[in-house]
């Protein structure tokens, strides 16, 4: 027997953005992870279209990292945090093979809750290679340990037609508190269409959500403050036409206890 959401909080949002008046340098960082390589790598390529962010791979982007090529990225998310070039301090240190910053980035915490609940309207990529992603990351800016992600969704392009097949769940890249538990999840519907995502976590437990429906429910939740990211990759060498292209409509969130 499915469960339905909590309703959302009744009090207005502590966060909301439906990018009708733009990318707001207070609330995002149009770059994917900047301190692990260098500005011209980590750009984002986007369009404000009427239906909110257009996230965009293009035809000359160049690879996030050239050890990880083929492998681009446009990404926006809620801050960032490094230590000094050619160290290994930095948030999400998601590679065991010698991540070093290459760019150093100041402190910015635009938006880094430790509990609440969002809300993340999208409408994901069917262009070849493409997957649309979004999870909260440590911001890392405290402690090392608090490292852990929630990956409230990753959907590749060829998981979606009548029904669409999704990851979701907690990744814990070396908290100690956390354990790795992710699922793959079956939507009822194409996911290239507008569709939200939730997620609601705090006190032990992180529930995720989709059109409002509880997609996995988890014994556990990080505790430190974390960062937004919602991005839009291409893995896999470059084909077929471009733009590739996916959508983020809105985000509408909540910080602390929601109910």
């Amino acid at each position: 027997m499915t469960a339905e959401l909590p309703a959302a909080p009744a009090r207005p949002p502590d966060f909301e953005d439906d990018f009708s008046r733009g990318l707001h340098p207070a609330r995002w960082v149009a770059h994917y992870l900047p301190h692990w390589t260098t500005p011209d790598r980590s750009a984002a390529r986007y369009a404000l279209v009427r239906e909110g962010l257009e996230l965009r791979i293009e035809a000359d982007q160049p690879d996030w990292r050239p050890e990880d090529a083929p492998l681009r990225v446009s990404n926006i998310q809620t801050g960032t945090f490094s230590g000094p070039v050619g160290s290994t301090i930095g948030t999400h240190r998601h590679r065991a093979d010698g991540l070093l910053v290459r760019t150093e980035t100041p402190s910015r915490l635009l938006w880094a809750p430790a509990s609440g609940r969002v809300d993340i309207t999208v409408s994901a990529s069917t262009d070849p290679g493409c997957m649309l992603a979004a999870w909260f990351v440590g911001t890392e800016h405290l402690s090392a340990d608090d490292a852990g992600e929630i990956c409230v969704f990753e959907i590749d392009a060829s998981a979606i037609g009548e029904t669409t097949v999704a990851r979701t769940g907690i990744k814990a890249h070396g908290d100690p508190r956390l354990t790795t538990d992710m699922r793959e999840v079956t939507l009822p519907f194409d996911a290239s269409r507008p569709h939200t995502w939730t997620t609601i976590w705090g006190g032990g437990e992180t529930v995720v959500g989709c059109e409002g429906t509880v997609m996995a429910r988890m014994p556990q939740a990080p505790a430190s403050p974390m960062f937004l990211l919602i991005d839009l990759f291409e893995i896999g060498s470059p084909s077929g036409a471009y733009p590739k292209t996916a959508t983020v409509h809105r985000v509408r969130a909540w910080e602390g206890p929601t109910s």
